[in-house]
C-alpha cells in the first residue's frame, strides 16, 4: 500500500501566497503613493499661503 502525497495543496498554497502577497504589494504601495501626493498637496499649498 502506497500513500500518495496529494500536490494540489501544495499548489493552492503556493498561489494562495502569491496572489495575497501580491496584492499587499499593491495596497501598500497604493497608501503609500496617496500619502506621498498628500505631503506634495500640502507643501505646494504652504508655499501658495506664503507668497
Amino acid at each position: 500500500m502506497h500513500e500518495r502525497l496529494d500536490q494540489w495543496h501544495y499548489v493552492a498554497a503556493a498561489l494562495t501566497i502569491g496572489v495575497v502577497g501580491t496584492l499587499l504589494l499593491v495596497g501598500l504601495t497604493l497608501w503609500s503613493m496617496r500619502r506621498a501626493e498628500a505631503r506634495r498637496d500640502a507643501v505646494r499649498n504652504k508655499r501658495k499661503n506664503e507668497a
